[in-house]
């Protein structure tokens, strides 16, 4: 049942709720003050699609056509549900954190989720009437812990701190595309909540980027083991740049909702039919090089880490539930091919392998905690 919200203040009751019913412990993440921020208007005029020129819209009562904020209220819906699915994730990792300063980085993390979760309510409750309301109270009424998220990644489990950095290094680099695909949108209040999420959203990536090189230059955590965690995350963080060929992603362009990820630097006519393609290529260019930045620090060339072909282990787009390799080779038969997951993905021998070793005191290269405030 999705409680009826009256205003943003009833909303703001039951993000409090929320709050308790996922167990987030009182301290520091509840007391934040949470509130919505807004960034100067960077470019005033709407700056591709169809109606490329004009002003942007600075209300929904602006739009020109229904289809428009319709497609524009499912944009922000799906930003909104990854915000505090992420939460949801991430708040089991509170009770045994390797360092005090990667505790001090999770809750950072986290408090800044659940505030671009509350500005994308905010947007919500103040520009999309009933409607918005009530995909508001829907926001904080679906769980990641029960699979109800909207996309794949939001349903996965967060279950050690392995998960944690390959999670802030690929799902959340996926966040940063997206965000900056949306900071263009012909829709003002939308743009201008995108600078202050973008600047926020880089602390994330760094987490992660970081706490990966912490492990791989601890030499505890075996290169096999953290390929397999790899492999379970970013698949899912291809299929969050949706489906090939997809009308969805054509019509946000024309619209002038949301562009490329390279919009105002691109000066090439876009095909319109590719969009989530174009992205998601520029993702995968991104993130090879990261884990070729990894390998630096693993001396033997035979256990280097690697991306996954884009084929491999998808459930959205022309490649969703096809039987490939991680090297995108093609298993002509179920059963080799379900066997075949279990010697690439994390098993339940993986996760207590990890677990054992995030146990040791010097599995991740120590950083002091007072290195954080100076970021």
């Amino acid at each position: 049942m999705v409680r009826k919200l009256s205003n943003f203040d009833d909303w703001i009751d039951y993000f409090r709720y929320w709050q308790d019913s996922i167990g987030l412990p009182q301290g520091e993440l509840r007391n934040f003050q949470f509130d919505a921020k807004f960034g100067d208007p960077e470019v005033p005029h709407i700056e591709f699609g169809h109606y490329r020129g004009q002003r942007k819209w600075p209300s929904v009562m602006h739009i020109p056509d229904q289809r428009i904020r319709d497609a524009l209220l499912n944009l922000i819906v799906y930003q909104g549900d990854t915000e505090f699915a992420s939460v949801e994730q991430q708040r089991n990792l509170l009770g045994h954190a390797p360092t005090d300063y990667d505790l001090l980085a999770l809750m950072r993390v986290m408090t800044e989720e659940m505030r671009h979760g509350w500005q994308m309510s905010y947007l919500l409750c103040a520009h999309f009437g009933d409607e918005g309301k009530r995909e508001a109270a829907k926001l904080l009424e679906r769980r990641a812990d029960d699979g109800e998220r909207l996309l794949g990644s939001f349903n996965e489990i967060v279950a050690t701190w392995l998960d944690f950095f390959t999670y802030t290094q690929f799902i959340d680099r996926d966040g940063k595309f997206q965000l900056k695909m949306l900071s263009v949108s012909a829709f003002d209040p939308l743009s201008r909540s995108m600078g202050p999420m973008l600047k926020e959203e880089s602390f994330h990536l760094g987490t992660g980027n970081n706490g990966l090189l912490r492990i791989v230059k601890a030499g505890k955590m075996p290169a096999e083991t953290i390929q397999r965690f790899f492999y379970k995350w970013v698949p899912t963080a291809f299929d969050l740049f949706g489906n090939d060929n997809s009308s969805s992603a054509h019509w946000a362009y024309v619209w002038g909702l949301k562009g490329r990820y390279d919009e105002r630097e691109n000066a090439q006519e876009p095909d319109k039919a590719k969009l989530n393609e174009y992205a998601r290529e520029l993702y995968r260019q991104e993130i090879v090089k990261l884990v070729e930045r990894l390998n630096m620090f693993i001396p033997e060339r035979e256990r280097w880490l690697k991306v996954p072909e884009l084929k491999f282990n998808r459930k959205i787009g022309v490649y969703a539930h096809q039987m490939y390799t991680v090297d995108g080779e093609p298993i002509d038969s179920k059963e080799r091919y379900a066997a075949y997951l279990k010697t690439v993905l994390p098993q339940a021998r993986d996760y207590e392998v990890v677990k054992d070793i995030e146990r040791e005191p010097d599995w991740i290269e120590a950083k002091k905690a007072d290195s954080l405030l100076k970021q």
